[in-house]
């Protein structure tokens, strides 16, 4: 099944035609943040870029009772649809629109006992899909952060996109936004080990803290390999992992928090009384860890050793001189994808962190390290990645 040509740069006058398959849009939801910017415009490098595309229809998973997508219809021009299918179709007898952004983020959806929050990502792709094939014919889609919170799901998602042949992107808004200094890792380096400073909830900004390290660290000699294990260590585990095992990890750590426009003075174990780390073993011998430092520092920073030189960022602004400065970058990726059919970054990437945290949260369960040939996921990253200069 071709992907939607009518989607492509170059063969349209008119801005594609969007709809958007969203859990809920309230204030300051992802939908929000994302849709205003596809609205009336957004600051990719701090220059204002209208619209080149046109969000057309909508459905809506649930309306609260701050619900905000049906008072701005009339507005901007868009219907908003009881099923995924009249939001594609919008009353044709086939696919009516050029490209589909999934938003599954945000909504009254239940907790698993591991503390993942069941977001109907897949079930929303899954009535996507359902109008390609009835259509026969697919177009590009982009879902916002990761696939699912389950790696079954997850990895049917991705075999769709292929299986149908339509372009598909996803993920964080972090990685494509503005590092503070400007590091991209060169292409082809030497890393041995690496460190990553999160905060926030271990699953919705686990995900924001892993894609931030996996898009440097995919840049490394070789490429991508995939990863061979992973384990969630929590509370003091994490201080002795720190000072035994893991005492390579305490140089980059001390780098990465360096960076970061907001941590305390002093040690991180002063501020931080419930730390979480992600530890992660590729399959080329690559270490890896992530720390949550809730109370310690609120950012996202990255640090690694190339050629015995420690380098490293913060992702964002320093200061922040516009409100999610991030969600301008990701603005950015998804009208690229909708303009010219082709994601500006491999959604294997996306996929394979969205493996990382799924299994994370089973290392969690079981106490102990998980091991994940699943995720022998190899691929290249982009010579020259996108995020945003400033």
């Amino acid at each position: 099944m071709a992907a939607g040509a009518a989607a492509l740069h170059g063969q349209r006058t008119q801005k594609p035609r969007v709809g958007a398959i969203i859990t809920e849009f309230r204030h300051m939801s992802h939908a929000d943040v994302i849709c205003s910017r596809l609205f009336d415009g957004y600051y990719p490098d701090g220059v204002h870029q209208s619209p080149r595309t046109q969000i057309v229809s909508m459905y809506l998973d649930q309306r609260p009772f701050n619900d905000q997508a049906v008072g701005l219809a009339p507005r901007y021009r868009y219907s908003v649809d009881t099923t995924i299918e009249g939001a594609l179709m919008r009353g044709k007898s086939a696919l009516d629109v050029d490209a589909v952004l999934l938003i599954g983020e945000h909504g009254d959806y239940p907790e698993n006992e591991l503390g993942q929050k069941l977001y109907p990502r897949h079930r929303l792709l899954s009535g996507i899909v359902d109008v390609f094939r009835k259509s026969g014919r697919s177009v590009p889609v982009f879902n916002d952060k990761h696939l699912s919170y389950d790696w079954n799901k997850a990895k049917e998602m991705y075999d769709w996109s292929r299986e149908l042949n339509f372009p598909f992107a996803a993920g964080s808004s972090i990685p494509v936004t503005v590092r503070t200094p400007e590091l991209e890792i060169p292409h082809g380096a030497k890393i041995r080990r690496a460190v990553q400073t999160g905060y926030g909830g271990t699953d919705a900004y686990g995900f924001h803290t892993l894609e931030s390290l996996q898009c440097m660290v995919e840049r490394r000699e070789g490429g991508e390999t995939g990863v061979k294990s992973v384990e969630m260590l929590e509370g003091d585990a994490v201080w002795r992992w720190r000072d035994g095992a893991g005492k390579w990890s305490k140089p980059l750590l001390e780098a990465a928090a360096a960076r970061s426009p907001n941590h305390k003075q002093g040690k991180p174990e002063d501020h931080c009384k419930q730390p979480v780390l992600f530890l992660v073993t590729y399959n080329d011998g690559l270490e890896a860890a992530a720390f949550l430092l809730n109370g310690y520092l609120s950012s996202w920073d990255f640090a690694c050793e190339i050629d015995g030189k420690t380098v490293s960022t913060h992702f964002g602004p320093v200061p922040q001189h516009r409100q999610l400065t991030h969600f301008d970058g990701l603005t950015h990726v998804i009208e690229e994808l909708f303009v010219t059919g082709k994601p500006l970054y491999p959604i294997e990437r996306t996929l394979l962190t969205t493996g990382i945290l799924a299994f994370l949260f089973e290392s969690k369960g079981k106490k102990r390290r998980v091991e994940t040939p699943e995720l022998e996921i190899a691929y290249t990253a982009p010579k020259n990645c996108y995020f945003q200069r400033s």
